[in-house]
């Protein structure tokens, strides 16, 4: 939905209008902090490539595996690569580095705005920021995206090159599902493309779903429960001002493949978010409201 006259502008930080760049979403890296109502992503321990030790326990290798960008070169192990022809590299138990992924919704239903940015610019900084934060704290970091065009996946890696990719990739999925707005493409159900990304989340990762909600699918409280039971989940809801505070006078809009305007009362639909946003209490799931025009004003439900 378009809203004639009330087109995205500058926002204050961060992120505006309805592009999303790899250059805004690095500068990110120095953003102020995020707001206290933004739930706190404690990052879940998990095996992986840092050796540690822990109370009464030695350096206990878990596994052997390729080296791949981001892994510690002091664990590479010569024998084993000698052996493969390839760099391997030890993975130990009792790791201090944590998963983060990150899920963004960028199908046709979050790429419109009304003041400072499109609701799927919003979800795109809010993630990169949470994943510079989790950065800072020894975790790798993920990212899945949903679009009309179906899912894509980056898998979690650490330290500013693991960054780099997943801005990289927010930024190409956005621009790619911008353009495809004018080829009508059918948007898929969030239930059936969430229910799909969670096949890409290792086990015990905290993850970070940004979402309208729109669009939902019949079975959307069974995939947020499996969300929810599977480990640490926040659930981010983007949402234009339009949402939060509808005018009182009914608005004229263009809905696609039309050429005249209708008039759209909008004034039932802050109570309606409102409302969604407290139906939303499942055990494990953190949920947030935030505000898209301006991501430090946010309430938590």
């Amino acid at each position: 939905m378009s809203v004639p006259g009330k087109g995205p502008r500058p926002g204050p930080l961060g992120l505006s209008g309805d592009q999303v760049t790899v250059a805004a979403l690095l500068a990110l890296e120095f953003a102020p902090p995020l707001p206290q109502e933004i739930p706190a992503l404690a990052l879940a321990r998990r095996p992986g490539v840092t050796a540690t030790r822990a109370a009464g326990q030695g350096h206990v290798i878990r596994e052997l595996r390729p080296f791949a960008e981001g892994d510690d070169p002091r664990f590479l192990d010569a024998a084993a690569s000698a052996r493969a022809g390839a760099p391997q590299v030890r993975g130990f138990h009792e790791d201090r580095e944590g998963n983060l992924l990150l899920i963004a919704d960028f199908r046709r239903p979050m790429l419109w705005g009304s003041q400072a940015r499109f609701r799927s610019v919003a979800a795109a900084e809010i993630l990169m920021r949470l994943g510079w934060q989790a950065m800072s704290g020894g975790g790798a970091v993920g990212l899945v995206t949903l679009s009309d065009q179906g899912l894509e996946v980056t898998r979690p890696r650490a330290r500013h090159s693991g960054m780099s990719r997943i801005a990289a990739h927010l930024a190409r999925v956005h621009a790619s599902a911008l353009a495809a707005t004018a080829a009508g493409a059918v948007t898929p159900d969030l239930d059936q493309q969430l229910a799909s990304a969670l096949r890409h989340a290792p086990s015990g990762a905290m993850v970070a779903l940004a979402s309208g909600l729109d669009q939902p699918g019949p079975r959307l409280t069974a995939v947020l429960a499996a969300l929810s039971q599977r480990g640490p989940a926040a659930l981010l809801l983007i949402e234009d001002p339009l949402e939060r505070a509808a005018p009182a006078e009914a608005l004229p809009t263009r809905r696609p493949g039309r050429t005249e305007a209708e008039l759209l009362s909008l004034q039932s639909l802050p109570e309606s978010r409102s409302r969604r946003a407290s139906d939303l209490h499942l055990p494990g799931l953190k949920v947030a409201r935030i505000a898209a025009d301006n991501l430090t004003a946010g309430a938590a439900a």
